[in-house]
């Protein structure tokens, strides 16, 4: 038999709801307005190891709408996923953590996020899709400009 110790291995181990919150402070006289509201969304990724070879990878959404000054909701939401990478090359681990494990997590993320929105009274908010590896390349880009810190001794 052949010993497979030093294949590569890409495992998802599972995909989890991390965190989700949704407040209203201004309701319900802000439910009245008739004034449409604005929408801005944020969204981020990061990723951890959690054990030899497992990572958590992260992706977060923030959503808030506001009339005026005043909030309507902030919807706040992550979405996360355990991975298994083994026996990969190096220059590999951060394009796999950056863009494939998001895009695997980010669906479920989505789906959360309407979910919660119109579960609180409001017509659902559904998210772009997301090209992950441009936003990659432009955090990798974005890095590689800031000057190394100070060194002082």
């Amino acid at each position: 038999m052949a010993d497979n110790s030093q294949d590569p291995v890409f495992q998802i181990q599972r995909v989890y709801l991390k965190d989700l919150s949704l407040e209203q402070p201004n309701s319900p006289a802000i439910l009245l307005e008739a004034e449409q509201p604005t929408v801005d969304i944020q969204l981020g990724v990061d990723a951890q190891p959690v054990a030899d070879g497992i990572f958590e990878v992260t992706v977060s959404a923030t959503v808030q709408t506001k009339v005026k000054d005043k909030t309507v909701f902030l919807v706040e939401a992550k979405q996360a996923g355990i991975f298994e990478l083994r026996n990969l090359p190096q220059d590999q681990m951060g394009p796999i953590l950056g863009i494939a494990c998001p895009q695997i997590v980010y669906p479920y993320l989505r789906g959360n996020v309407a979910d919660v929105i119109q579960r609180g009274g409001f017509p659902p908010v559904h998210l772009a899709e997301i090209n992950f590896q441009a936003m990659y390349e432009q955090q990798q880009a974005q890095a590689a400009v800031q000057p190394a810190p100070a060194v002082t001794q």
